[in-house]
């Protein structure tokens, strides 16, 4: 049949079982709306208030519902717009495929109106990207794009499509999409894989490190097996937090920066890191010279480009963690390891907390999260309040936690919470917030009320941005240098003004009480917590240093 190159994107778009989309209409995108109007009953699109909200949102929606996400820009301005969330999804390798138009080909090179290069200002931060020049490869380069998105590492590809090509006509045939493969070898080709499980057979205290790799392959079943016949414990990095149930028995936690007590010194004290879908960023490893310096480590990861680039290993395997854990894990010989795992009870013990009682940080979120339980997605923004959520919150399954891991970009959680809150159906969706953070993107609560999303804003508000403050206290004298905003926004007030449910809580009675008003609600609520601005996020490791260097107190 005979096409338009605008009427090729939406099949194409379809024919890869993308349900929903978000975006931002323009002048050299206003083709592709014109066809999008034509097919509402069989594509959802969701208009965002600014197209870095869209590409946030797309992001969630791919960590969420496991298929890949998409977000459509205009050009020039709409599509520099997209750089933050690009790079994002790039460094948290979430398959985000970004269509963006651009003047027609025969104005391209000339500083038309909103003409941009946007293949050349995102080149480091996509997986790979095109600049489609003919309308008969349309079809193609869209196929492979969703194919480099999904396959392998996983990641975000751009595809700039020239307002003429658009318009111009070819013949196109729906065709059958081969899923592929994950691009990597089966287990069985692995020269290394004997001497893993030799390395894991002669070890005595192992730690299972998991990253977003486990979750992004579904496998924390798999890392429970392998944990239960070693008696292993396991601990996370951020973006792997819900990779293993917290209730598991030897799930230990998040390590790094802001780690656990007990994740942290337990992987000092391992004699084997065995490491799931990692890429040892500085916030999980500290002073790298340091680190791991008297264990081996056995790096299993779907890029061969992450083995040996921040810390030494000792054995890799990569490809695809659904096909080598359960066949590391049928190898390997049980262990008991009665001793290791008596050193971890004491290390849990140790590392113990106080209970959360009171209107502090981990009162707020262990009491929300007793209120929500374990299937609500949760959504959060960069800052104290998201490391706190990563240490407290009770992650029981994979998929539930959306943060902005490596980029760490401050204005996500509204975009993401919006996201994540479509991919699951409108499931009543938590977002973890503070001032700082929300001031960002704060116009996406526009979206979020526009299309009656049911979205619980938790604004950890103490009047300061907490993280940059804590390093000032510990560090820099108490000199707070920009860091108290002495701002005077009702953020409750403001949550009315865009048609939002607000209020605020000073105790947790009244969170309470916020929480059962706000569960009867359609749409989206904010609950406004006032905190101190002194409450630190512990324990930490100063950046630079060792885990020997972990501040507690």
């Amino acid at each position: 049949m005979l096409l338009s190159g605008a009427e090729i994107i939406i099949e194409e778009i379809i024919s890869h079982d993308v349900d929903t989309i978000f975006g931002y209409p323009g002048g050299n995108v206003i083709d592709i709306y014109d066809v999008l109007y034509k097919n509402a009953h069989r594509l959802n699109h969701i208009l965002t208030a600014h197209e870095q909200g869209a590409a946030h949102a797309a992001d969630a929606y791919a960590r969420v519902s496991g298929k890949t996400g998409v977000v459509i820009a205009t050009s020039g301005p709409g599509a520099t717009n997209l750089v933050t969330g690009i790079a994002n999804a790039y460094l948290d390798s979430i398959p985000v495929v970004f269509i963006t138009g651009n003047v027609p080909v025969d104005m391209l090179g000339r500083d038309s109106f909103q003409e941009i290069d946007i293949m050349g200002v995102t080149l480091p931060i996509v997986k790979h990207s095109y600049v489609v020049r003919d309308v008969g490869a349309l079809g193609d380069t869209l196929d492979e794009a969703f194919l480099i998105a999904g396959s392998g590492r996983k990641g975000p590809v751009l595809v700039d499509i020239p307002k003429s090509v658009q318009l111009e006509k070819c013949a196109y045939e729906p065709r059958v999409k081969d899923s592929g493969t994950d691009g990597t070898a089966a287990p069985s080709r692995f020269d290394r894989l004997d001497a893993a499980v030799e390395m894991i057979n002669n070890s005595k205290r192992p730690f299972i490190y998991c990253g977003g790799g486990v979750v992004a392959s579904d496998t924390g079943f798999a890392v429970e097996e392998l944990s239960n016949r070693l008696g292993a414990p396991v601990g996370t990095s951020l973006m792997g937090v819900g990779s293993v149930p917290y209730s598991f028995e030897r799930c230990l936690g998040m390590c790094g920066m802001h780690g656990r007590y007990a994740s942290n010194v337990a992987k000092t004290e391992a004699d084997l890191i065995i490491a799931l879908g990692v890429r040892f960023s500085d916030r999980a490893t500290g002073n790298t010279h340091e680190y791991a310096k008297n264990t081996a480590v056995l790096h299993v990861d779907a890029d061969a480009a992450e083995v040996g680039k921040n810390v030494g290993v000792d054995v890799s395997l990569c490809g695809n963690l659904k096909e080598i854990l359960p066949e590391i894990a049928n190898r390997v010989a049980p262990k008991q390891n009665s001793s290791w795992q008596e050193r971890i009870r004491e290390l849990k013990a140790a590392g113990s907390e106080p209970p959360g009682d009171g209107f502090t940080p981990k009162g707020i979120i262990k009491h929300v999260n007793r209120f929500f339980g374990s299937d609500a997605p949760v959504a959060t923004d960069v800052g104290q309040h998201q490391m706190w959520v990563a240490q407290y919150y009770e992650f029981e399954k994979p998929r539930k936690l959306i943060t902005s891991g490596g980029l760490g970009a401050m204005g996500f959680g509204l975009g993401a919470a919006i996201g994540a809150c479509l991919a699951s159906s409108r499931q009543r969706t938590v977002l973890f917030t503070s001032e700082g953070s929300f001031g960002m993107n704060l116009t996406e609560m526009a979206t979020a009320v526009t299309y009656d999303l049911p979205i619980t804003i938790i604004l950890i508000n103490n009047g300061v941005l907490g993280m940059m403050r804590q390093l000032q206290t510990l560090f820099f004298d108490g000199r707070y240098s920009q860091t108290t905003l002495e701002r005077k926004t009702d953020f409750p007030a403001m949550a009315k003004a865009f048609g939002a449910r607000g209020e605020t809580a000073t105790s947790l009675a009244e969170l309470d009480e916020a929480l059962k008003n706000d569960s009867g609600c359609d749409g989206p609520c904010l609950i406004d917590c006032m905190i101190d601005k002194d409450e630190m996020v512990l324990p930490m490791i100063p950046t630079g240093s060792a885990f020997k260097d972990m501040l507690t107190r």
